[in-house]
């Protein structure tokens, strides 16, 4: 059977770590990453083109126009 803490504070951690020691479990700690990598790195590449003005200024009236 697999129990999943989520949310657990920091302070909290070593308290279930010396539990689940005592008792004989197994401690699998795993960190969420909530974005793609690949994405990641794509977003902090446009950001550094924007910042050496490869970027492109578009109003209102342009961006309507090209979902039309």
């Amino acid at each position: 059977m697999d129990i999943i803490l989520k949310n657990v504070k920091k302070k909290d951690f070593p308290v279930f770590q010396s539990l689940a020691k005592s008792l004989g479990f197994e401690i699998i700690e795993e960190n969420e990453k909530p974005y793609n990598p690949d994405f990641v790195k794509e977003i902090l590449e446009a950001r550094e083109e924007l910042r050496q003005g490869k970027g492109i200024k578009m109003t209102i009236e342009d961006i309507d126009k090209l979902w039309k």
